[in-house]
């Protein structure tokens, strides 16, 4: 089986072109959804996407297009450009001033 090229831009072994970026908003969806009190489960089902990739959100292996940001936002009762703010809160201090 041929092994699948990588997208140029990104890291060797990296599942997202931007990892730093994925971990912070994984970190976001999985603190709101714990405080929460839901399931990974329950938000895949509430969002209407497969749980599977809520676990690959995060985890930080995937950042979510913008339809599913905004989905899975709803599903934690909150705006998705609150739910942004929350995964740029989760970046390092310098890490905007890196770009």
């Amino acid at each position: 089986m041929q092994e699948r090229s990588i997208r140029p831009g990104r890291p060797k072994g990296a599942k997202t072109s931007d990892p730093v970026v994925a971990e912070a908003f994984g970190s976001a969806v999985r603190a709101a959804r714990t405080i929460r009190g839901i399931s990974q489960e329950a938000l895949a089902h509430l969002a209407r996407i497969e749980r599977s990739h809520v676990g690959k959100i995060e985890r930080g292996e995937h950042l979510p297009t913008l339809s599913a940001l905004l989905k899975i936002a709803r599903a934690l009762g909150i705006s998705g450009s609150q739910l942004v703010a929350e995964a740029e809160a989760e970046l390092p201090a310098d890490y905007l001033d890196r770009r």
